[in-house]
């Protein structure tokens, strides 16, 4: 199996059957031309509407490539940002499907959409989208409890609440499996201290054979390595990913 990094939550998993697309936004290295020019069946998800998770240049790549099936979350048809008869497959939170190369489960998020439950060639993929504990920044030891304003998102939060939520999503996952070969997962910056601990909390539920830092544009890749002693304290394999475009065997 080859990972290959595209950008910011994109990335390219290429079996000996098939390969994966997850929600491409960006392509500065120009990974996707060589792709939709193989011969093996293409799979694309999109674990949400925002922009930066859908693009809708994405529905064109079935001009140029014939064997490709389009996986999208419900709430990008909710949202108006493609026709019902654009996808192959609409899944919501709960929902599942599967063929002879791929088995999907839509698992929750905490912001938009789903994550993504995926089988294939004998491993088990997670692909988080934007489920992560967004507002960890003001858990801090001296926090009081209430609302806080989030500059980040505009909006004032329960940070207690928004973490039993994540939790909550965690152990919805955890009715479907325990265990991962791959976890692809936000390590946001942006977010301010404690960036990391969605991750951490993340593989401190689940066996994680590889964690793959996403999400991290605005921080650059530097800040997404900061998880790797995490990672490497709980005996976890760490991408730490130096460029768009890179590749990955496993």
């Amino acid at each position: 199996m080859k990972l290959t990094y595209i950008y910011h939550s994109g990335f390219v998993v290429e079996t000996g059957d098939c390969i994966i697309v997850f929600d491409f936004w960006k392509d500065p290295a120009g990974v996707m031309p060589g792709v939709l020019e193989s011969d093996k069946p293409l799979y694309v998800f999109s674990s949400h509407f925002h922009e930066d998770h859908f693009d809708r240049s994405i529905l064109g790549w079935r001009e140029r490539k014939r064997d490709i099936t389009y996986i999208l979350s419900k709430d990008i048809l909710k949202h108006y940002r493609a026709r019902r008869e654009a996808a192959d497959v609409w899944l919501a939170k709960g929902g599942r499907w599967e063929d002879g190369n791929v088995r999907v489960w839509a698992t929750g998020s905490t912001d938009s959409g789903v994550s993504w439950i995926v089988e294939t060639d004998g491993r088990r993929l997670f692909h988080a989208g934007d489920l992560n504990n967004w507002y960890a920044r003001f858990l801090t030891e001296d926090f009081q409890g209430g609302l806080v304003h989030s500059p980040d998102f505009g909006i004032d939060v329960d940070p207690v609440r928004e973490e039993k939520l994540y939790l909550g999503e965690l152990k919805d996952i955890r009715k479907i499996t325990d265990s991962f070969d791959i976890v692809f997962f936000p390590v946001d910056s942006r977010t301010g201290n404690g960036y990391t601990r969605g991750a951490r909390q993340f593989i401190g539920r689940f066996r994680t054979g590889l964690l793959v830092p996403m999400h991290f544009t605005s921080g650059g890749f530097e800040s997404a390595w900061r998880m790797k002693e995490y990672a490497d304290a709980a005996g976890v394999a760490f991408w730490s990913i130096g460029r768009e475009g890179e590749t990955l065997d496993i």
